[in-house]
């Protein structure tokens, strides 16, 4: 009889034997790690420590990688999220934010203070400890923050007003003109600028504060009115103006060549001159030559060769609409020279046209800028700056509209008329345009003396002009009478054009002749270029030489036509 089944202990799997011993349970986590070393842990680390204390054959260890996978997709998508969360919350955080201010950095108070100028107000700001004091520099910018501290460093701004440099101090400061308005005022140097030498006149670039100088821009405008070099002008190529010459070198050559006479009899040197007369008498270049003549003078007498420094002025450019412009270039024409005097050139201020900028003053709005002007003028001449070395030279067909305030004794000291050239001056004015060099039919001298003549005739063709004075009296003037360098300088060059023009049409190299010279004469005073095509007295007169009081009528000679003459 077969023997009955044994029941299996409790507890224990069918196969196992009755005396095998059940393994012991594993003590839970919770126990073997301690509260803050779970919570370091990650839910797929916990998960692998669990599937660690489970055997790989077990069916829960099957199960339990189905369920990590699972886990380390959520994982996945959280740190995504997480990381989509935080960028949100930075650029909201940024947007929020209050902005940033952009200064300037003017000093350093203290190692973690500095000086800064925020929206035109000054600030003692804290200093980030990243940033490097020493890395800071004056002028530059610097960002802050909502509490005024200096984060960061910007470098320099590209951009700030143009100013003019008036004076630079002796602390390193800087006096300053604005270009626009002429207002003047006092910056500092930027780090860029502690070591550069700057010079009156010379245009710098401010910060937007306009407290800080940053760049040198250059000299700006005023070099262009400058002569770079005078052009070779001795007196000999001056036909003509011996009393002018004379007068000129007088006043000009004497008190640089006797220095020491002037000293012992301790005589004012004359502070400059006016040059009056006609037009196109040569007034611009005896200006010119008296600059070039005074350094030949100077190096042939004391060895010392000292360069001139000629500034052509012509009047009407000075004038200007914004208020204060007109008066703030002429202290830079006098600043120029006074600076230019002072590295011991010879320095010339010569101002043509001079009655457009220095005319008589008068009341109403519309001579307000001679108002100005000419008053500016005068304390250049003679204010508390002494005007030493440096020759002021005027020049003007109409002396009469000259404020007297400029031509009294102390500023403008000598009045040398510059006349019309007489028949002698015609000739050797016409000596040397008609250069050796040129193609002459006839001698030079010869041809110079046929032209004077024909020029200073007294033929009825020759009339001119006629004057009736206050007194009843009549006189005519001739084509010489109103002669002039100019005049003469044309006929020759239009002598010229003659000849060209006759050797093209004739192919055959040709020869400036006497035809060709009077031809010219009769053409030029027939076209009337050099004078006013009008009756009007008041336009002859700035050409001629007579007194205006004592003149009741001024006026061209009209030829009479032939069917009035046939009448007659």
């Amino acid at each position: 009889m077969a023997e009955p089944k044994k029941k299996s202990v409790e507890g224990t799997s069918p196969k196992q034997s009755a005396d095998e011993v059940p393994p012991r349970p594993l003590p839970p986590l919770e126990n073997l790690l301690s509260p803050e070393e779970l919570n370091r842990f990650s839910a797929l680390q916990i998960l692998d420590l669990i599937a660690s204390r489970i055997p790989p054959h077990e069916t829960a260890a099957i199960d339990l990688n189905l369920l990590r996978d699972r886990v380390v997709i959520l994982e996945d998508l959280n740190d995504q999220s997480r990381q989509a969360l935080e960028k949100f919350e930075e650029i909201v955080e940024k947007l929020r934010s209050p902005a940033f201010r952009v200064g300037t950095f003017i000093a350093a108070v203290e190692r973690d203070q500095a000086l800064v100028c925020v929206g035109g107000t000054d600030y003692v700001c804290r200093i980030d400890p990243a940033i490097p004091v020493s890395g800071l520099e004056t002028g530059q910018r610097v960002l802050c923050n909502e509490a005024f501290a200096v984060v960061r460093g910007l470098g320099y701004d590209r951009s700030g007003p143009v100013v003019r440099v008036d004076e630079a101090l002796s602390d390193g400061r800087i006096r300053i003109g604005s270009e626009t308005s002429g207002s003047g005022g006092v910056v500092i140097r930027a780090s860029l600028l502690s070591k550069e030498k700057l010079k009156p006149g010379m245009e710098l670039r401010l910060d937007p504060t306009q407290r800080v100088a940053i760049e040198v821009l250059g000299m700006g405008k005023r070099v262009e009115r400058s002569l770079e070099t005078v052009s070779e002008t001795p007196w000999t190529s001056i036909g003509g103006q011996d009393e002018a010459v004379r007068a000129i070198r007088d006043t000009i050559e004497l008190p640089f060549l006797h220095r020491d006479l002037f000293q012992r009899f301790d005589h004012a040197v004359p502070k400059g001159f006016l040059l009056y007369g006609p037009p196109g008498c040569g007034k611009t270049l005896l200006g010119k030559a008296t600059a070039f003549n005074l350094r030949q003078q100077l190096r042939t007498q004391t060895g010392e060769d000292h360069p001139e420094f000629f500034l052509h002025v012509k009047g009407p450019e000075i004038l200007n609409m914004w208020v204060g412009e007109s008066e703030r270039q002429v202290r830079d024409l006098f600043s120029q020279c006074r600076e230019r005097a002072r590295e011991g050139q010879l320095a010339f201020l010569f101002i043509d046209e001079a009655e457009s900028i220095l005319g008589t003053r008068r009341g109403g709005r519309i001579n307000s800028i001679l108002s100005t002007l000419v008053p500016m003028f005068c304390t250049e001449m003679d204010g508390l700056e002494p005007l030493s070395n440096v020759v002021v030279i005027l020049a003007s067909n109409r002396p009469d509209l000259i404020d007297p305030a400029i031509l009294r004794p102390g500023r403008i000291d000598r009045k040398i008329r510059v006349r019309r050239p007489d028949r002698d001056g015609a000739r050797r004015i016409y000596e040397i345009y008609l250069k050796e060099s040129l193609p002459l039919a006839e001698p030079r001298d010869v041809l110079a003396e046929a032209l004077a003549e024909a020029h200073y005739g007294r033929r009825p063709e020759d009339e001119f002009l006629e004057v009736v004075y206050r007194s009843g009296r009549r006189e005519v003037l001739y084509r010489g009478d109103l002669a002039s360098g100019a005049i003469i300088a044309a006929i020759v060059e239009r002598a010229k054009s003659l000849a060209i023009r006759r050797a093209i049409d004739s192919s055959q190299p040709g020869e400036l002749t006497r035809a060709d010279l009077l031809g010219a004469l009769r053409a030029e005073y027939g076209e009337n270029d050099q004078f006013p095509t009008s009756d009007i007295t008041e336009d002859w007169l700035k050409l001629t030489d007579f007194d205006p009081e004592n003149v009741v009528r001024l006026g061209p000679i009209r030829p009479e036509k032939p069917q009035r003459r046939s009448a007659v």
